[in-house]
């Protein structure tokens, strides 16, 4: 499952990150594997807005598919 699969509020665990560059961008926020996120919103045909912390990061959807997560229960 990706970042692009998850609903409105929907909170997941980020579980892969393989593009080298994506991961050392999301760790200038804090994000890394095992980082929660939750999904904010999701623009028609725009990017996706991730919560993190007090942070909201709007990613677009293309490099939103490359972060593998699994949703939280």
């Amino acid at each position: 499952m990706s970042l692009t699969d998850l609903r409105h509020g929907q909170c997941a665990t980020i579980t892969a990150i393989p593009d080298e560059y994506l991961r050392v961008q999301l760790l200038r926020f804090g994000i890394t594997c095992g980082s929660e996120i939750r999904c904010h919103c999701k623009l028609p045909l725009g990017p996706v807005v991730l919560k993190f912390g007090s942070q909201e990061i709007a990613m677009g959807r293309e490099i939103a598919r490359m972060v593998s997560v699994q949703a939280n229960r």
